[in-house]
């Protein structure tokens, strides 16, 4: 067990990197199960090494999937993309953060493969790859930055209708900011009005009048099997 939770001598004394074994994982994921089962609900992992968690979240995703869409090879597909979009990782080691990716779309794939057979379609394989791109990233959850410097940004993927997809991108540090100035911010912004200093980062909500997160990005609903074309 110690050679599965541990990379090298080196990375435990330049990182700390010790993964956390199997049975913690299943017990730890066992806390909030419910939401493990739920397709939709989203998990974001600070320190995902090579995936530990983010598997064991996904593979239980997917078997809620494989229960409930197993019989229609189009749903099934569709609600397995909706599982893998719900899963986001930061890892500060870039190797980590590969082998995450990798470890996930197999995971997904040999589920996909299975489920639907022939009607597996390598468009939509090649979409899976460029979320898991979008949603694992290089970088440090402490300064909330990509190994480049620049800010984490997470892209937020939704399905307004049908097959089509919708993405938009949200600085991490924006949407993890503590609350405390909205009422101010509230105060200061309108539908209409110039943004005042400081507010550029956030926007009201047209509908619950709230102030939320301002996307960096929007971008027009595409089909999910097209999503790695828009962007």
């Amino acid at each position: 067990m110690a050679e599965k939770q541990v990379k090298s001598r080196q990375r435990v004394a330049d990182h700390g990197e010790v993964f956390t074994a199997e049975r913690e994982v299943k017990a730890m994921c066992d806390l909030v199960k419910s939401e493990t089962e739920r397709i939709e609900s989203r998990f974001l992992e600070p320190a995902c090494g090579n995936g530990n968690f983010l598997a064991e979240v996904l593979r239980r995703k997917l078997a809620v999937v494989k229960s409930r869409y197993g019989k229609n090879p189009s749903d099934y597909e569709r609600y397995s993309v909706l599982a893998v979009t719900s899963i986001y990782g930061v890892d500060i080691l870039a190797d980590n953060a590969q082998e995450c990716r990798e470890r996930l779309f197999a995971l997904w794939d040999e589920e996909y493969t299975a489920v639907v057979k022939s009607a597996a379609n390598p468009q939509c394989r090649e979409a899976v790859r460029y979320i898991l791109q979008k949603n694992i990233l290089c970088g440090d959850a402490l300064t909330m930055e990509q190994s480049d410097g620049s800010p984490i940004v997470f892209a937020e993927w939704s399905f307004p209708t049908g097959n089509f997809i919708k993405r938009r991108d949200y600085r991490l540090d924006v949407l993890l900011k503590e609350n405390t100035d909205n009422d101010a911010y509230s105060d200061q912004l309108s539908l209409f009005a110039d943004e005042p200093d400081g507010t550029e980062n956030w926007m009201i909500d047209p509908v619950t009048h709230e102030t939320i997160p301002r996307p960096l990005r929007e971008y027009q609903p595409v089909d999910y099997r097209r999503v790695q074309e828009n962007g």
